[in-house]
């Protein structure tokens, strides 16, 4: 299991164990927290699953890949810290993973 904690725009936060290879979407749509519609169900093909990942977890985290980044042009408020949270896959090193939900994904 892999514990990650989404922050809601408030400031509140929920962390959910969830299973190895499991999405961070994946993990949120199934427990019904608020802030990622989730639209396309993880195709890449959306950007309603649009979070910021918290600086101290970029590295490990990683950057999206091309057709990730081009989706990310449509997310609402993007930066440097946007990732889809449909392509983060969970690994043993994800463990404490911590994201930003946004306050809308339109």
């Amino acid at each position: 299991m892999v514990k990650v904690r989404y922050v809601q725009p408030d400031g509140s936060s929920r962390t959910l164990d969830l299973e190895v290879g499991t999405s961070v979407m994946q993990g949120a749509v199934a427990e019904g927290l608020r802030g990622i519609d989730a639209e396309c169900g993880g195709a890449c093909a959306c950007a309603t699953c649009h979070v910021k990942i918290d600086p101290r977890w970029l590295p490990i985290v990683g950057p999206p890949n091309k057709i990730e980044a081009e989706m990310l042009d449509m997310a609402l408020g993007a930066d440097e810290r946007s990732r889809l949270s449909c392509q983060i896959v969970l690994t043993p090193e994800l463990d404490g993973l911590v994201v930003d939900l946004p306050s809308s994904q339109r």
